[in-house]
């Protein structure tokens, strides 16, 4: 009795007894329930009480006699135990809970937690402190001796095991009576209560974790800190060594540190309070480094920061826990990486240079796994690496070294060995032993999460690759290499694009070929794939003007070295830029329209990296006239650009570079085939005549009448007349020859059309787009893409130009005359007498009028001429302008033939261009050198001699024959008769004319 009443004050406990006296017992009665409940036999009856008597009478007790209070609450141990087993047992019999021994105690508990919590809200000073400590060593008891039930779950599981002890009557219980005791001593005492509960955990952990983790979500504050300060001191206790990564393997019959209950109880409260935990391993890696006091002292601080032994564990104790724990890794790793300013920096270092060179190699190693093993924040970390270790530029720190240079060391060495830890990783990722591909193909591959978040960061990674900082960019690119190959040929492909996006000049775009080179070993096919998914961003415009530009001018680029690459390895059909060639000559199609992209520079661009691309072997139709057109439309694009920057003073050296890369593309595809062929000179020839395009070559844009319409800023729109469309030529109905043809010079009782003023070109740019047209036409034409077995043929000299192909200058005379005037039938190829030229002079207004408007004409129609006998099927043109050139120098009274240029001109570019397509002997050919010497009269009766020659010998392609010595077709005249009699008009002329054209006597001689 002395045991249980000894060292109790009385005083403290008079309080209690207030509410208690309609329950007082006498002293006899006191007497008897005292040796009841030492003896444990019934003091009135003399038979043995059972447990729930028992209890009943120890109850009674608390409640009469306090200072009993320690003898009491033992004896609730055997209750409290009691009603444990019997719960798990119900429990594992799959009975019900509530039944038996059980269900006769829970009143028992009941009444015992209502005392309990009594006294504590009355006097928690005096129970409290006693009520804690008596309820947390019972709780950690019960844990310990019932972890081993078959119901009870792993001690991993807290949630299972929470889950299991708060559904018992019993733990639940004792875990309210311990939080009351937490709360009512907060305010005043938190370590008595505190230090209790982790000196319960550290006895009977891991067993216990779900009480301080169920304690931890109803005080975070207090146990958060309280916890991670028990766990660095066992942590320092037991040595940084012991606490490595294999400790998570030992058998489990041994000791598991504390750190692993550390860990079990913070990821359980992650869960709800994450940010109260971030902030005190924030709190604690700030408070190691700082050698002050601490950052924020409260009440309920710890005495950790007093010892230099723990401050110095702490660094350490937080990488082991983070290697432990991810979630908690991954809670501050964000927030650490915006912590690490320089002199927190500066204060990390000389930390570790404190340290033994194998823990500092310890814990380098265990921050790499962090790194490697990181869900989130890879790319931040990462960024901080580089940053900080990426040597300082020579003009910003001069001759002396940075003050931070250990740091940046410290850094680079980090850095070094993350990478030759993440590269063994991707090449041994099935951890198998023995050969590798054998393993890779028996056994799952390991995740990386730092080269999973990585992935999607692939853009930023090239982005900084490309800035070439020193060591910087050679760290970046071993990383790349090592993401794409653990990303596979998705990743190489992505970022393989992004260098060949963002490359601005051939030692970025190395880094292309490098990666390249690498990858080639282990992906094949990663070119053709590259330039795959280029084309499907291009497809989905998720590449801006700038972004395209490039990809097309490193395109280029690259297929343009193919001849270095050729000259330099033997084994060139393996080297990038061969597959660059083959790959983009696929897709060339998909470039095409790319030429009348709206930005000029991108177009630019385009021309210039189809104008070196190999064209495919085969192509369907579809495509090379998709090609075709989109390559003619640039043609004329380029034209009025390189106009437009000569006129407005601007620099036209990128214009007249794409007009060159358009030519050298137009002349490729027609050599390509018969099909393009034709359709690049359709397209041309119906391009130079569209009047969109007439300025270019310095025609008019005129309607059917010949009146140059108005320009568009000058005349309003005043709305649609249903007369005046009625009374335009266009809608009336042709009847040629009859009364109804008439010419539409004006309105009767209104007079002439009123011609308006327009701009003329500038003659020297309209010359240059004349002569650049023609060129193309040339090239195309003396391409061998077109019939090129029958004057495929080159002259012996290389000087010479090649010849004209006929068939495609027969393609050239056919188009010019479905655009001059369409409804000229094709059959039309011989003459009739000069006087029925009348029943088709509205036709021969006309193609006069398209003459006028386009002086592009004239040139095309030599480049018919030179590819004979391609000139015969533009007879109908020829006959229609002779015919009209007749009627004027007929009706002319002026005194000499120069008096009319325009029709002086036409005459002798018509008899010269007869004359080089053969359709006149020569000594007809030459008339029109006498044309500036003569009157109009005169020069009407030389042109009416060039008529009936024509009449009386048809121009025929079958009257030419090839030679295969020239390569061309000639016209043998001898067959077609005597030609002295369509000669005596010209001697005549020259006989009167003989002071002015003696000198040309001789060009007539037969």
């Amino acid at each position: 009795m002395s045991a249980v009443f000894d060292g109790n004050p009385l005083k403290a406990m008079q309080s209690s007894q207030v509410h208690t006296t309609q329950t007082a017992l006498s002293t006899h009665e006191l007497s008897q329930e005292i040796k009841s409940f030492i003896s444990g036999v019934d003091a009135v009856q003399g038979r043995k009480l059972s447990v729930r008597e028992h209890a009943r009478c120890a109850v009674r007790l608390l409640r009469s006699v306090p200072a009993c209070r320690g003898a009491v609450l033992e004896h609730l141990r055997s209750v409290y135990d009691e009603h444990v087993n019997a719960f798990l047992h119900n429990l594992e019999t799959e009975g019900d809970a509530s039944s038996g021994v059980s269900a006769n105690l829970e009143d028992i508990i009941q009444e015992v937690h209502g005392v309990l919590l009594e006294f504590i809200r009355l006097n928690p000073r005096a129970w409290a402190p006693l009520v804690s400590t008596w309820a947390v060593d019972l709780l950690g008891q019960l844990s310990s001796k019932h972890a081993g039930r078959r119901v009870a779950p792993h001690s991993s599981s807290l949630n299972e095991l929470l889950q299991l002890w708060m559904s018992c009557a019993a733990t639940r219980s004792l875990m309210e009576a311990y939080s009351q005791c937490l709360a009512a001593m907060l305010a005043w005492c938190p370590d008595a209560c505190v230090d209790a509960l982790l000196d319960t955990s550290v006895q009977h952990s891991p067993h216990f974790d779900w009480v301080v983790a169920h304690i931890g979500s109803a005080f975070p504050g207090t146990i958060i800190s309280r916890v991670l300060a028990c766990g660095l001191k066992d942590f320092c206790s037991h040595g940084v060594k012991d606490q490595g990564i294999m400790v998570m393997g030992v058998d489990k019959g041994n000791r598991v540190p504390k750190i692993g209950s550390v860990v079990g109880i913070l990821g359980h409260l992650a869960a709800h309070h994450s940010d109260s935990i971030r902030k005190e391993l924030l709190r604690m890696f700030q408070e190691s480094l700082s050698p002050s006091s601490p950052l924020s002292p409260t009440s309920s601080s710890t005495s950790w920061e007093s010892s230099p032994q723990l401050r110095r564990a702490a660094v350490p104790f937080l990488l082991q826990l983070a290697a432990m724990s991810p979630n908690l890794f991954g809670a501050v790793s964000a927030d650490l990486v915006e912590l690490l300013h320089p002199p927190i920096l500066l204060q990390l270092q000389a930390l570790l240079q404190g340290l033994p060179r194998e823990e500092l190699d310890n814990m380098l190693g265990l921050a790499v796994h962090l790194i490697s093993q990181s869900p989130s924040g890879g790319a931040r970390v990462l960024r901080f690496l580089a940053d900080t270790a990426t040597p300082a530029s020579v003009i910003i720190s001069g001759p002396t070294p940075s003050p931070h240079e250990g740091v940046r060391e410290g850094c680079d060495r980090l850095l070094q060995m993350l990478l030759l830890h993440l590269h063994k990783l991707v090449f041994n990722r099935s951890d198998g032993e023995g050969n590798p591909h054998k393993s890779h193909l028996s056994q799952p591959q390991r995740v990386i999460p730092f080269l999973e978040e990585l992935q999607s960061h692939v853009g930023e990674l090239c982005a900084e690759t490309l800035r070439l900082e020193r060591k910087r960019h050679l760290w970046l690119h071993q990383l790349l290499c090592l993401l794409s190959v653990y990303g596979g040929p998705t990743v190489a492909t992505e970022a393989l694009c992004q260098l060949l996006t963002q490359a601005r000049n051939l030692e970025e775009l190395a880094l292309a070929w490098q990666l390249h080179t690498t990858l080639s070993s282990c992906m094949a096919g990663l070119i053709p794939a590259a330039i795959t998914h280029c084309v499907a961003q291009i497809h989905t415009h998720i590449l801006g003007p700038r972004q395209l530009r490039q990809l097309l001018l490193n395109l280029a680029v690259a297929i343009q070295s193919q001849d270095e690459e050729r000259r330099g390895s033997v084994g060139s059909q393996s080297s990038m830029a061969i597959q660059v060639c083959s790959a983009v000559s696929g897709h060339l199609h998909d470039f095409g329209p790319l030429l009348l992209h709206g930005d000029p520079a991108v177009s630019h661009a385009t021309v210039r990296l189809l104008s070196c691309s190999p064209l495919p072997r085969t192509s369907s139709p579809a495509h090379l006239l998709l090609l075709s057109r989109a390559a003619v439309s640039h043609f004329f694009l380029a034209l009025r650009r390189r106009g437009e920057g000569a006129k407005g003073g601007r620099d036209g050296g990128q214009a007249a570079e794409a007009v060159n890369y358009t030519v050298l593309l137009l002349s490729r595809l027609a050599a390509y085939s018969p099909l393009s062929l034709k359709a690049v000179l359709q397209q041309l020839v119906e391009g130079a005549l569209h009047k969109g395009n007439a300025d270019l070559f310095g025609g008019q844009i005129a309607d059917m009448s010949g009146a140059p319409l108005p320009v568009p800023s000058v005349s309003p729109d005043v709305g649609a007349s249903l007369l005046d469309i009625n009374c335009r030529f266009g809608t009336t109905v042709n009847f040629s020859g009859s009364v109804w043809s008439v010419f539409h010079a004006g309105v009767i009782g209104k007079g002439l059309k009123v011609r308006t003023a327009t701009q003329l070109p500038d003659p020297s740019g309209v010359i240059q787009n004349i002569q650049t047209l023609i060129v193309v036409v040339v090239q195309c034409c003396s391409s061998s893409g077109l019939n090129g077995s029958i004057n495929g043929s080159r002259p012996s000299d290389p000087d010479e130009p090649p010849p004209i192909n006929a068939e495609a200058a027969k393609v050239v005379a056919i188009t010019l005359v479905e655009s001059v005037c369409p409804d000229v039938a094709n059959g039309e190829l011989s003459w009739p007498p000069e006087e029925h030229a009348r029943t088709t002079v509205e036709r021969d207004i006309h193609i006069r009028r398209c003459f006028e408007a386009h002086p592009v004409i004239f040139p095309l129609l030599q480049v018919v001429a030179a590819g004979r006998p391609a000139l015969c099927y533009c007879s109908a043109v020829l006959r229609g302008l002779l015919a009209t050139l007749l009627a004027h120098w007929e009706a002319s009274r002026e005194i000499s033939s120069t008096d009319s240029p325009w029709h002086l001109q036409a005459s002798c570019l018509l008899v010269s261009c007869m004359g080089e397509g053969q359709l006149l002997p020569p000594v007809l050919a030459n008339v029109h050198e006498a044309f500036p010497h003569l009157t109009p009269f005169e020069v009407r009766l030389l042109l009416l001699a060039v008529w009936e020659y024509v009449r009386g010998n048809g121009p025929m392609p079958q009257k030419f024959v090839f030679s295969s010595e020239k390569g061309l077709f000639c016209r043998d005249f001898s067959r077609d008769g005597d030609v002295a009699r369509y000669v005596v008009p010209i001697h005549s002329v020259l006989h009167k004319n003989i002071d002015r054209l003696g000198h040309l006597c001789w060009r007539f001689q037969l």
